[in-house]
């Protein structure tokens, strides 16, 4: 039987992170996938999707002794840029950019590849002579008691733990063991993700362009071969997802070129097409006997503003404050239920508002798509509206 303070079942950029903030903080931890991870861009099945870490991402990730890994790769996001396109045409009928500068002296973040933030997230890992990671190998079932977990994994190890911490995934076998249930919507939508290159420089503009079926989104990454790259997360109906996904390539450029309204001009892939199925998805509790969750394992929510991965990296801090500021509690009932009080009102709010944003952005009735335009003048025409919308996009507060 191994011991270790902290379990963490799932080894995305999640549960890398919180094993790499829980070693930095001295804990003793052990992390286990049962996918063996990819660390470069060309291998099949690299995660070739990108993440924005937001401003308050950057403080758990200098914890854990990750920011100046990344941040030499990092393509930094200044301004927000809205644009809808809803009318006949698929033509800008609205353009607003929402700056950082209004509301602070850094951008709102930081856009990183997932392959590369895990391949240093890994890196940081083998630094920490407390971090056990395991590769190949996954969680199986746990039986939990008042001052410890006994987990088994699959391949018949052993580990008793004072906290485990739920990591992996929507399907999360942590969740299901531990027999809390989660409440699933779906929308009849698909992302498509991908990389593209264009002529016009994106100056450091991250931009959704809104039209029926959902948000065309193109966030800066670094110059690839000397030209200006984007990152792009294409929201569409499920079908219509799969219909574009199999274009050859010309076909798909042009059809990317036309959804995005032309903003950074033409568009040419550079990266292989990924599919992925649009939900929003709520666990019923975030915590059970020595049991708390995290990331996706806790909440879903559609790619809109750059929520899901930072409000993982939310829960991640409050359970690591909980977990310093009284390390004789770890995984003690009364730190996991501050961390269920703690988490709870502003999950259910980013999860309403993301719910809102996304039927907003699907909108077909010509009614529904003026209203939504209205809404975005609206928004940026009230300075202090604006400025505490930015706040709250952010995760921060007055």
């Amino acid at each position: 039987m191994i011991e270790t303070d902290i379990f963490i079942s799932g080894g995305g950029v999640a549960g890398l992170a919180a094993a790499a903030a829980f070693g930095a903080a001295g804990f003793s931890v052990i992390v286990a996938d049962p996918t063996p991870p990819i660390t470069d861009a060309q291998t099949d099945g690299a995660d070739l999707r990108t993440t924005a870490f937001l401003q308050p991402a950057r403080a758990v990730l200098d914890a854990a002794g990750l920011w100046n890994k990344l941040l030499p790769h990092a393509a930094p996001l200044q301004i927000m840029r809205i644009v809808d396109a809803g009318g006949a045409d698929p033509t800008p009928r609205v353009t607003r950019d929402f700056d950082a500068a209004d509301i602070s002296d850094d951008p709102f973040g930081w856009n990183l590849p997932n392959w590369l933030v895990r391949r240093e997230t890994l890196a940081r890992l083998d630094e920490l002579p407390n971090v056990t990671s395991l590769s190949g190998v996954g969680f199986k079932s746990m039986l939990a008691r008042t001052t410890q977990a006994r987990i088994t994994l699959t391949d018949g190890t052993r580990i008793t733990a004072r906290l485990v911490i739920g990591a992996d995934g929507r399907n999360s076998p942590v969740r299901h063991a531990a027999g809390i249930t989660a409440k699933t919507k779906r929308y009849g939508q698909k992302a498509v993700t991908f990389a593209v290159t264009h002529d016009a420089p994106h100056d450091n503009i991250s931009t959704e362009v809104h039209r029926t079926g959902g948000p065309f989104t193109l966030v800066p990454l670094p110059d690839h071969n000397g030209k200006p790259c984007s990152a792009v997360v294409w929201m569409e109906d499920g079908p219509e997802a799969q219909r574009l996904a199999k274009l050859d390539d010309a076909a798909f450029n042009e059809a990317a070129t036309t959804r995005s309204a032309g903003v950074n001009g033409p568009l040419t892939l550079v990266s292989p097409r990924m599919v992925w199925p649009i939900i929003s998805q709520t666990a019923d509790q975030l915590t059970a006997e020595r049991t708390a969750l995290v990331a996706e394992a806790a909440h879903v929510l559609p790619p809109i503003g750059a929520q899901g991965l930072n409000t993982s990296l939310t829960d991640l801090a409050i359970l690591l404050d909980l977990a310093t500021a009284t390390p004789d509690a770890l995984g003690a009932a009364e730190m996991l239920d501050a961390y269920a009080r703690e988490r709870h009102k502003d999950i259910k709010l980013r999860s309403a508002g993301i719910d809102l944003l996304n039927r907003a952005s699907q909108a077909q009735n010509p009614l529904l798509r003026d209203i939504r335009a209205a809404g975005v003048n609206a928004l940026y025409s009230a300075a202090p509206l604006r400025k505490s919308i930015m706040k709250l996009g952010l995760g921060t507060r007055d």
